[in-house]
């Protein structure tokens, strides 16, 4: 079964030579840019795509006749590409989970001290020449609500306890040993808002005007999860307001963010390019467990007729 990693960057690239044995099978790497429309012609003749954070849209897969299976580099697979269209046209997504928490949960905490500290503000005003002393927020005995309590949300928590902040939770269900909050009660207490669910139907535009207005005045939101979490122009009006203090933002609706969007003009925003997951640990395990699934699919083939949900 033919294989090709379809967008291996630079960054990537030598990560991949680490994680790759001898014995595994093989598979190869494109690390050149290329158009939405050409993923056709780049997936001739595969079977099986190893797909970062390209697009792949339903209309363009059904044109790669051969393709049976995506294995998508994370857990956001939903972002990028419709899993349930494409089961319907016999082609598997696979997702991989839990090779990033530590990351994602450290980048988010770094998001919250430096939202809360205006590190990024200051950087830029002293590069261009002005030197102004910004007042913080101090975060020890500060409420910090994690909304999403899976691996990522309780290791963002126990950083939070770390740091001497109150950490309060609320997850979509209950879960044994966990002690959670009703939504409202951890909008309304908490200081800084950490968002750690997963995308789908039920949690498109969970942060709207309605849930923003509930929190507290000069809350702080981090987002290491999905923009589509949050009803982007509530938040932009929530910012200019003063209503969020501050957002520590690592996803976007459109990426990459553009250059002249409203948030990239905001000096209570500090952005990154959703980078969250991206440590030598966390690329390393990710690509491994990559490989070792194009592993199983091709020790186990299984028949796959267009049309069939499989």
């Amino acid at each position: 079964m033919k294989c090709l990693f379809i967008d291996c960057n630079d960054q990537l690239a030598s990560v991949w030579q680490r994680v790759l044995r001898a014995d595994d099978p093989p598979i190869d790497v494109n690390r050149k840019p290329f158009a939405q429309a050409e993923l056709p012609r780049l997936l001739d003749g595969c079977a099986i795509c190893i797909d970062d954070h390209s697009y792949m849209p339903t209309e363009l897969v059904a044109q790669c006749s051969a393709l049976e299976h995506i294995v998508f580099l994370g857990t956001g697979a939903a972002s990028y590409m419709n899993p349930e269209e494409l089961k319907a046209r016999g082609v598997t997504v696979h997702t991989i989970k839990g090779y990033g928490d530590t990351a994602v949960a450290e980048h988010a905490i770094a998001l919250m001290l430096s939202a809360s500290r205006d590190v990024a503000a200051m950087d830029r005003g002293i590069r261009a020449g002005t030197w102004s002393t910004r007042e913080g927020v101090q975060l020890r005995g500060k409420t910090l609500g994690i909304i999403g309590l899976g691996g990522i949300g309780h290791e963002a928590a126990r950083i939070g306890r770390g740091l001497g902040m109150e950490v309060i939770a609320w997850n979509r269900t209950a879960r044994d040993g966990d002690t959670l909050v009703p939504l409202n009660e951890l909008l309304a207490r908490s200081d800084v808002i950490s968002l750690h669910l997963a995308l789908n139907d039920d949690t498109r535009g969970f942060l709207g005007a309605t849930q923003i207005a509930r929190t507290k005045p000069g809350v702080i939101l981090v987002n290491t999860a999905r923009a589509a979490l949050v009803d982007e122009a509530a938040l932009v009006d929530a910012l200019r307001s003063g209503h969020i203090r501050h957002a520590g933002l690592d996803v976007f609706h459109a990426e990459p963010l553009r250059p002249d969007h409203p948030l990239t003009a905001m000096d209570n925003v500090t952005l990154s390019a959703h980078a969250g997951f991206r440590t030598l640990e966390a690329s390393m395990t990710l690509l491994r467990r990559a490989i070792d699934i194009v592993r199983e699919i091709i020790k186990t083939p299984s028949p796959r007729v267009r049309g069939e949900v499989v």
